[in-house]
């Protein structure tokens, strides 16, 4: 099966090459093309629309399904000129694109429920996109709330400290431990807050991390800082072990003490009391593929047997409850959940916010179960090609890194 997108953006054609992997069990490629481009056969068409990007010519006429990606200051005027088309509004979920690729794909070739079946799809589509622009909305209306929603717990937590500070007279031990749980509660629900706003933006606002040559055990040890109260106070033990980090290793650091705290902070909340979290840090080689994860699987075939270390890696074990099979990937999701007392996802908030920012910074996150209990796993990228020296240098890094696998066959 040949898809073809028409777009620049590369997280776009990531997003599409992990979504083909997983819904479809036969041969396929994926190529980039511009708007300019004549392509002469094509089973799928992906367009990006954009405002200067011109829409299918008859250079495409042989393509089977077209799926257009539009902005919603652009669908008014797109409606004017395709009064029927397949249309998603972006910025695009991976779960809507994947429910309506997954129908696009699968109703190819001679079936003769096809007409019916594109005639179903075309009403989904028209309903999915008629509930994104609500989404959005919500989403624009819950980020202004949101925002104004830190301001009072920001103001509430530093009040707590110049309190404990005494900076307003004595206080005895009693009203110093109240305090302290005052303070921590509020710290809690601002990061809380901070993870929604930072979720209700990161579609509509696509922002590079500012790279530079960081050092992990300063990140680790504030988010220890953080997350003290809690663990003290069930009695956790967190044994941190890192190796030193390479030169080459870029990040930006204040996001990533932001992933260390949700990760902890998550442990904590499954680990039983005087229960143990291992945190570990290494060099380690990672397999760059289009479709896998990080997770290594045996008798794997890999591009290259070069096994120097090409990215850092740091494993979070807690000895709680394992982890429903099922759930492993979906506890990373937005505003995901599943039932039961050993939800881990959250809500789809810390974890979600911490694929994010790995992801922006070209690594992997994902959680697995061991003899000991669940794990959460980071890799980093090195970027051995490039001096660490400045965030411009690093963001190119970065940029080639993902400007490679131009075209994905599977």
């Amino acid at each position: 099966m040949d898809i073809i997108l028409i777009s620049e953006d590369r997280d776009l054609y990531r997003m599409c090459v992990e979504i083909l992997a997983e819904i479809l069990d036969q041969p396929w490629t994926l190529s980039t093309a511009g708007a300019d481009d004549r392509v002469l056969r094509a089973d799928v068409c992906i367009w990006d629309c954009e405002a200067e990007v011109p829409l299918p010519s008859r250079g495409y006429g042989h393509c089977c399904k077209h799926l257009y990606l539009v902005s919603r200051k652009d669908l008014p005027g797109f409606r004017r000129q395709v009064a029927e088309a397949h249309v998603l509004l972006k910025p695009v979920t991976p779960v809507t694109l994947a429910a309506f690729l997954g129908f696009a794909v699968s109703s190819r070739g001679k079936d003769p429920l096809r007409e019916d079946r594109d005639e179903i799809l075309q009403c989904l589509v028209q309903t999915n996109l008629t509930l994104q622009e609500y989404d959005q909305d919500r989403t624009n209306f819950l980020a202004r709330a949101v925002h104004d929603f830190r301001a009072p717990l920001t103001a509430l937590s530093g009040y707590c400290g110049l309190m404990l500070d005494e900076s307003f007279g004595p206080i005895n031990l009693s009203q110093q431990e109240v305090l302290r749980r005052m303070r921590h509660s509020a710290q809690r629900l601002s990061r809380m807050a901070t993870a929604m706003f930072q979720l209700s933006i990161a579609r509509q606002v696509k922002k590079r991390p500012d790279f530079e040559r960081g050092d992990l055990q300063e990140c680790l040890d504030q988010a220890l800082h953080e997350i003290a109260p809690f663990a003290d106070e069930r009695g956790i033990t967190i044994a941190p072990d890192l190796e030193a980090g390479d030169e080459c290793l870029l990040f930006e650091p204040g996001q990533m003490e932001q992933v260390l705290i949700n990760i902890l902070d998550n442990a904590c909340k499954f680990t039983p009391k005087a229960g143990l979290i291992e945190v570990r840090g290494y060099p380690d080689f990672w397999e760059r593929r289009s479709r896998q994860s990080a997770v290594p699987r045996s008798g794997e075939r890999r591009r290259s047997h070069d096994r120097e270390p090409n990215c850092y890696r740091i494993d979070i074990t807690d000895s709680g409850a394992a982890i429903p099979t099922e759930h492993l990937d979906a506890i990373f999701q937005e505003y995901a959940s599943y039932s039961g007392a050993r939800d881990r996802s959250g809500g789809g908030l810390g974890l979600a916010i911490c694929r994010l920012i790995v992801t922006q910074h070209g690594g992997r996150v994902w959680a697995e179960n061991t003899d000991w209990g669940p794990r959460f796993s980071i890799v980093l990228p090195l970027h051995r090609s490039q001096s660490p020296a400045g965030s411009a240098e690093a963001n190119a890094a970065i940029e080639e890194m993902r400007r490679s696998d131009v075209h994905a066959t599977v």
